[in-house]
């Protein structure tokens, strides 16, 4: 009896320790295990060091996803060496205008014509660690490499400091030594001609030739300013006077008008008084006769 009792209670410890396992890998799994996930392949030219597997991959400041290998492979047709990075994107991540990527996962091709690539940004400065950035970029082509034909593939693009070192590696530095050597040996050349020392000893007697002449100037303005100085203030006290004497002359003539007028009518008074007493001797007066006459 008690043998029956020990094979039911282990039965049922067994079976209530399977029940929680699954409701464990139900809760702590959050359902990933019934979420499907969809894979791509991206390449990268340079260094991925910081780049690891489980990094995140962002959109626009988003986790989409993550890195599930990092390796490297050759390309044979350019001859040269590719890494490879695989990772996976969360559907569920994409709502509203991107929802064709829960849907299938072969139209993020459709993205990926409008602009969509990935590229390596830095997640940390501090720790150097990376990170694989998505967003779209319509004015970048899309440089598909296409070794892996087993995952849809997303292209990449440089990071800026990749641009920017291509750049400087395109620039014709030899160029551009020969043209700077051979400027400098033109230069070379005219400074040292019989020419340009000719040119210097000539411009150097002309600054001498100015510089004598303005202490030349120099000297002589000295006195001409004097001369003109004395000469304002005697113009000055000829002005000054002549306007006394204009006010003295104006007072004399004043006087000499006032002068005439008294005579003027001393003189009408005395035309008026002959003419009274004229008329006092009558027309036939041996005067008048003579007046009238004259």
């Amino acid at each position: 009896m008690s043998t029956k009792v020990n094979k039911t209670a282990i039965g049922a410890f067994v079976l209530g320790a399977i029940a929680l396992l699954v409701a464990g890998v139900l809760v702590l799994g959050a359902g990933k295990f019934f979420t499907h996930e969809f894979v791509y392949i991206t390449y990268f030219d340079g260094s991925v060091k910081g780049l690891n597997v489980g990094s995140p991959v962002m959109f626009r400041g988003v986790k989409v996803g993550s890195v599930t290998d990092i390796s490297i492979t050759a390309d044979p047709a350019k001859r040269e060496l590719k890494i490879p990075v695989i990772f996976t994107l969360e559907p569920g991540k994409f709502k509203g205008a991107q929802s064709e990527f829960r849907r299938d996962a072969k139209s993020i091709q459709k993205a990926v014509e409008m602009g969509l690539r990935t590229q390596l940004q830095t997640q940390s400065f501090v720790t150097g660690q990376l990170m694989v950035a998505l967003d779209f970029f319509p004015d970048k082509p899309a440089n598909y490499v296409g070794l892996y034909k087993e995952y849809p593939e997303i292209p990449s693009i440089p990071t800026s400091l990749e641009e920017l070192a291509k750049t400087i590696e395109n620039l014709p530095f030899k160029e551009i030594v020969e043209n700077l050597n051979h400027t400098l040996a033109g230069v070379d050349r005219l400074v040292n001609s019989v020419d340009a020392k000719k040119t210097a000893e000539a411009v150097d007697a002309a600054i001498r030739d100015t510089q004598m002449l303005v202490q030349n100037l120099n000297s002589r303005i000295g006195p001409v300013a004097d001369n003109l100085a004395q000469a304002a203030r005697s113009a000055d006290a000829a002005l000054v006077e002549t306007r006394e004497t204009m006010v003295a002359v104006r007072s004399d003539t004043q006087k000499v008008l006032d002068g005439a007028q008294l005579t003027l009518v001393s003189a009408q008074s005395a035309l008026k008084q002959s003419e009274h007493t004229l008329q006092a001797y009558g027309e036939d007066s041996r005067l008048v006769v003579d007046l009238n006459k004259t």
